[in-house]
């Protein structure tokens, strides 16, 4: 029987975890079962269950995963000194940085969060939630400090997530630009929009 192989890096569960995101991102969680994902792995099904305890799991440890990366950037932002603009610039970047290297967790966590169940799933909705309210505010206070334009934080939040989101396309397409040339680019549209001249 094959064994399931890990590194110095990672364990045998995150390689699972790794594995099913890929999985995921291409069937969709519903359609994905754990007999799929053994065959991705590459070992019997029974021993994908030494390591979790449900497909339910790993959707579990993507989603929070994610989460978690990017509740502890923004915290880490708010707490800079960096002017409002700085904070928004700092921000889209790391989502940029986190769908061109980590993508298919990035979009897992992204599109299947909603088959998560409770108390996951309440978790998971007031998490987005307060992050997005959080975005809002650092643009809210640039708009007082005379930074940005004055126009509604929560469209503007919608629309920079939106795009960033977009990043999928990148990902499919055969001519696609550097990720870095991508980051400066985005920046460039999305924060510039939001600066006064």
């Amino acid at each position: 029987m094959a064994k399931i192989k890990s590194n110095r890096t990672s364990t045998r569960k995150d390689v699972i975890i790794s594995k099913a995101a890929i999985l995921f991102r291409e069937k969709g969680y519903s359609a994905t079962s754990m007999r799929d994902l053994a065959e991705h792995v590459g070992v019997e099904a029974a021993s994908l269950y030494n390591h979790i305890s449900s497909k339910a799991e790993i959707l579990q440890e993507i989603c929070f995963r994610v989460a978690t990366n990017f509740m502890s950037h923004i915290e880490e932002v708010e707490q800079s000194k960096k002017t409002e603009i700085e904070k928004i610039e700092a921000i889209l970047r790391y989502h940029i940085k986190m769908m061109v290297e980590r993508y298919e967790e990035v979009y897992v966590s992204d599109r299947e969060w909603k088959h998560l169940t409770d108390p996951y799933l309440s978790n998971m909705q007031g998490q987005r939630r307060a992050y997005r309210q959080r975005i809002g505010k650092i643009i809210e206070d640039g708009i007082a400090k005379g930074e940005f334009k004055k126009i509604d934080a929560p469209t503007a939040v919608l629309i920079m997530l939106h795009a960033v989101s977009g990043i999928e396309s990148w990902h499919r397409s055969k001519r696609k630009i550097e990720g870095d040339q991508l980051e400066n680019s985005m920046v460039e549209i999305l924060v510039g929009g939001l600066q006064k001249p």
